[in-house]
């Protein structure tokens, strides 16, 4: 009974709540975003009433399941399994940090020099990314943002954007300048870790 009381007292202070906000005239935007706050305060507060009190939870209750879905004591697990899997692409830092991940790398690593303003690069960075994803972990994607990273831009002699360069032990591969299709990248992927 006392939860049936609790949800009854939160109805008509939702109402009392909407009372005021026509007496203050409202926006219908700012009007939506209190009612809004208001309801999702009042459902916070019903999933914390105890099963057996509230009657919403109780029908809600399974005939194979003693428990209420709305029951504290139902969770969910914390987390995903972990797997093992290493990240397809990393943003550089600064120039230790490219020196650390890139030129001593004991993986190859494909370069994707890009800024935020080039279309294209928008268009090739997840294609890339797709390309690096398929090897597997044989390969490591690092983009380099050449507004924030001019020195690095210049030293590999970045003149357009996108420009991605092929790397392995500290020395440049290969490279192109532009958009590739798909089967192109994952040929130019392919090549670098060697098969």
């Amino acid at each position: 009974m006392g939860g049936h009381r609790r949800v009854e007292r939160e109805k008509e202070e939702r109402q009392s709540h909407t009372e005021v906000i026509r007496r203050k005239n409202l926006s219908p935007m700012a009007h939506r975003l209190l009612v809004r706050r208001i309801w999702t305060l009042s459902v916070k507060d019903l999933r914390c009433l105890p099963a057996s009190t509230s009657s919403f939870s109780t029908s809600l209750r399974s005939s194979t399941t003693p428990l209420s879905l709305l029951s504290p004591k139902r969770t969910l697990p914390r987390s995903l399994p972990h797997t093992s899997r290493r990240e397809v692409s990393f943003n550089v830092q600064d120039h230790e940090d490219f020196t650390e991940r890139v030129i001593n790398s004991e993986l190859p690593v494909l370069i994707d020099f890009h800024a935020q303003w080039c279309g294209p690069c928008k268009i090739l960075g997840p294609r890339l990314e797709k390309a690096v994803a398929k090897q597997k972990g044989k390969v490591a994607m690092a983009k380099v943002d050449i507004d924030d990273h001019t020195d690095l831009a210049i030293e590999y002699g970045v003149s357009a954007v996108p420009t991605v360069i092929a790397m392995r032990g500290g020395d440049v591969i290969d490279q192109f300048v532009g958009i590739k299709d798909d089967e192109a990248l994952d040929s130019f992927v392919s090549k670098l870790v060697g098969q």
